[in-house]
Parts: C-alpha cells; sequence; structure tokens
C-alpha cells in the first residue's frame, strides 16, 4: 500500500504541501494490525497519532459489566493524541475489527511539527477542537441516558409495589364480592323497623368515616381485639377470630357493639355484624386501590415534572425544593436497599430562582445517587438549603467513605471516578459542573473519610 498516497487523499489532509507529508511518513511508522488485535486500552499512555490507512477499528468499554460500543474508527480518521492536546491516558478499548494499516507517529515529534510544519499543525489543531466538541455532545448524551437508566429502575422499583397491591387487592375483592349474595339474603331476612337500619347504619358509617386507626400502638391493638373477640364469643357471634382485627381496625369497641345490641333488641346480631363486617372489607380494599392509585399518580407527577415535560426549554421561575424532592422520590429505592436516614432541611420561606429545571434535576440525581453509592448500610444524607447574600446555597452531605485527596482536586475533571471499573464514567461531575457554569453558579467539595459535602451555589438573579 503507497502510504503516501493515502495521506494525500486524506480529505483532513488534502490542503498540507507534499513535503510536509513525506516529513510526517518519515518521522512515523505504518503498523498492520489483524482482526482482533488491541491498539490500545483503558489506562495506556496516548502517546501516539494514529492515521487509520485501511480496515475499521472499534472503540469500546464497560459499564455495569456489559461491553458497550461507543465509536468505530474508519478509513482516514485521525485518532489519539493530537497537538495541544491534554489527554494523557486512554479510556477506553480500540481493537481491529478488520484487518488494518495504521499510520503512527509519537507526540515527542509534535514540537518540532508545529515549529516546522504551519499546515499540517493547523489541520490538526482544528481535527482536535472538532474531536472535543463532538465527544462533549457524546458526553452529554451518554451521562443523560445513564440518569435516565436510574431513573427508570427505580420509577420500576417505586411503580412495582402500588401496581402490585392494586392487583392484590383487586383479586381480594373479587373474592369478597363473591360471598355477598349470601350474607345479603341472611340481612334480607330479617325483620327490622325503619329506625333500626337508620341506627345500624349510622354506627357503621361513623365508623367508615373515621377511617383506619393506624394511631394504635401494638399493645393497645392487642387488648382491643382480645376485647372485641370475647364480646363476639359471649354473644354468640360466629367467625369471631376472622370480625374481630377487621372491627378493631375501624375504631369499634365493645361500647359499639352493645350500641348496636341495643338497637336490635339483642336480635339478629350475627347477620347484622356480619354484613358490618362486610361493609368495612369492602371499604379497607378500597381504599387499599386508591391509595396505590394515588401513590402511581403521584409518580407519574414527579417524573413529569422531573423531566421538564410541561415546559419549554427556556428557564423558568420555581423553587428548588420541588426538584430536589423529585428527585428523592426517583431514588427512594436506593435509599431505601440501604436503610439511609434522610435529613431534609430547607426554610419555608426560600425564595423561586430562575433556572433550567430539567438541567438542574440533573445536578441532583448525580449528587444524590453517588452520595448514596458512597455510603454503607443505614447511612445519613443530609440536604439543606440556605440564602447566603446574592446566592441559594444547597449542600448535599454524606457520611460515607469520603474521595481520596489524590483525587479531589480533579474530581470536576472528565473521566474522574471514584467509583470501581464499569461502575461509572467519570463523566457525571464534570456534566455537573458545565451545568451549575452555565447558570453562572459555583460547585466545591469539601470531603474526609466519614463526610463529603458538595456545595451547589446559584445566583438569586439569573
Amino acid at each position: 500500500m503507497d502510504a503516501l498516497s493515502a495521506l494525500q487523499n486524506n480529505p483532513t489532509l488534502k490542503e498540507v504541501p507534499i513535503e510536509q507529508l513525506e516529513w510526517l511518513l518519515a518521522r512515523g511508522e505504518v503498523i498492520e494490525y489483524g482482526e482482533g488485535d488491541t491498539l490500545f486500552e483503558p489506562g495506556a499512555l496516548i502517546e501516539y497519532m494514529f492515521i487509520n490507512l485501511k480496515g475499521v477499528v472499534q472503540i469500546y468499554n464497560f459499564q455495569a459489566g456489559q461491553r458497550r460500543d461507543v465509536f468505530v474508527i474508519e478509513p482516514n480518521d485521525i485518532t489519539g493524541a493530537l497537538p495541544y492536546s491534554r489527554g494523557r491516558t486512554a479510556n477506553a478499548f480500540a481493537a481491529a475489527i478488520e484487518p488494518c494499516i495504521i499510520f503512527r507517529l509519537h507526540r515527542d515529534l509534535f514540537p518540532e511539527m508545529t515549529r516546522l510544519h504551519y499546515e499540517l499543525t493547523s489541520v490538526l489543531v482544528h481535527e482536535m477542537t472538532d474531536r472535543v466538541r463532538e465527544m462533549g455532545k457524546i458526553q452529554q448524551l451518554n451521562e443523560k441516558m445513564m440518569s435516565l437508566g436510574k431513573l427508570s429502575a427505580g420509577l420500576a422499583h417505586e411503580l412495582n409495589n402500588p401496581a402490585s397491591a392494586i392487583v392484590r387487592s383487586s383479586s381480594a375483592l373479587k373474592t369478597h364480592l363473591a360471598h355477598t349474595p349470601d350474607k345479603f339474603k341472611k340481612v334480607m331476612a330479617i325483620e327490622a323497623t325503619d329506625r333500626q337500619v337508620d341506627e345500624v347504619n349510622q354506627v357503621m358509617f361513623e365508623r367508615i368515616q373515621a377511617g383506619q386507626n393506624h394511631s394504635f400502638s401494638l399493645m393497645e391493638r392487642s387488648k382491643l381485639e382480645d376485647e372485641l373477640l370475647d364480646w363476639l364469643e359471649d354473644h354468640g357471634v360466629g367467625d369471631a377470630f376472622d370480625l374481630a382485627p377487621v372491627l378493631m381496625e375501624f375504631g369499634f369497641k365493645p361500647s359499639h357493639l352493645e350500641q348496636l345490641e341495643q338497637i336490635l333488641q339483642g336480635k339478629h346480631l350475627d347477620p347484622v355484624i356480619h354484613w358490618i363486617f362486610n361493609n368495612l372489607v369492602t371499604e379497607k380494599i378500597v381504599t387499599e386501590i386508591q391509595e396505590a392509585s394515588q401513590r402511581i399518580g403521584h409518580l407519574v407527577d414527579s417524573i413529569k415534572s422531573y423531566t421538564h415535560m410541561d415546559r419549554g426549554n427556556t428557564k423558568s421561575l420555581v423553587h428548588i425544593e420541588e426538584g430536589l424532592r423529585n428527585t428523592l422520590v426517583l431514588l427512594n429505592h436506593k435509599l431505601k436497599e440501604k436503610n439511609i436516614e434522610l435529613r431534609f432541611h430547607i426554610p419555608e420561606d426560600l425564595p423561586e430562582i430562575s433556572i433550567f429545571v430539567g438541567e438542574l434535576n440533573q445536578v441532583w440525581t448525580n449528587l444524590i445517587d453517588n452520595a448514596i453509592d458512597a455510603m454503607s448500610h443505614s447511612g445519613v444524607l443530609e440536604i439543606v438549603c440556605s440564602v447566603n447574600h446574592k446566592w441559594l446555597k444547597t449542600s448535599i452531605i454524606d457520611n460515607g467513605t469520603g474521595i481520596p485527596p489524590e483525587i479531589i482536586e480533579t474530581i470536576f475533571d472528565p473521566f474522574v471516578t471514584t467509583k470501581e471499573i464499569g461502575k461509572g464514567t467519570g463523566l457525571g461531575l464534570d456534566i455537573v459542573r458545565k451545568i451549575i457554569s452555565a447558570h453562572q453558579g459555583e460547585i466545591t467539595v469539601q470531603s474526609k473519610p466519614g463526610r463529603t459535602e458538595f456545595v451547589v451555589c446559584l445566583p438569586l438573579e439569573g
């Protein structure tokens, strides 16, 4: 293969004088790679500029143990080190997916190139700026996709509980209603006056309107249930063991049952109390379905607000608390899994500020998710908001392992991460910093073992 012709036909190098391309070839080397051969891998020093003369190279990495193809290097593509580039180590794998011919030049020759060959240097610097711009877009997209992945997992987890409750309660209601006709026959056979019916209904509906009582202690519940059980058995009411717990939940006491006995003049207690029990069970199941449905509605509202679905891509005047709470709703499953205590300190008079809601929610997701990951079981997460002169200050504090001293100075740089290989891209805090900067704000971090605090300062007038 004629390497010089390949360089001359490269669209990026077509304006470079042939003498400079000849210098390039004389200083570098042409290497052939077989299918599957590795050009570099994460952590390797970026010592060479690569120009692909023939074949295709796959760039890939691993996330959560799964291989993820990032992009391919095709013929004429230029990658690796470039003049004035600051990258020093690779963050992905590169492997030939077919036989390749690659030209490479060591970065030690860049000073000579920039001093002697203006046109060659110019096109390579232009290539670098284009690459930085495209990589920035890819990084932001990848980080957004990772955030959405975390949130979708959380949302699925949070939706599963109320959805399962609805299915379970619906099935229970169906079974319960199947027994209603037999109980209805027994009630219809009772000869009761209109006044007796009204008074029985009044006792029952007062208990239903009061709702289920969850304020009893375990001892109080047990004592009241035993008292009801004894009363029912003493008065010959069947299935007393099943009836007593439900009557107790709705606040029935022996005095209420005595009131019913007085209304009915001691007659028909068994079918009437069973009829009341039947209505209470129906009310209980319907309430469970209603609460589960409301929970799903709340989750949908939270994700809608979080993703900024009902607003344009412009700044909005909002309370910071809304975004923080919506983020916590969507990450609640992770808090539960680790039994993390949440301490939320937000003043009631906190002012609204003008922000890009969707972007700032991405900030909260990254910071809170990182804090949760840094903590072991039964950790403490604190979120504190305050006003400091012209700034609205939000602190996210965890009592986790802390950030190593050798990393903290570069924690906001791209590809810096404290997580295990495959569990983090190192792009999250870089994106966070860019979003905060776009709001004319600031973000700082202080960390030691047992306490890490990220502080986000946003202008009150932006």
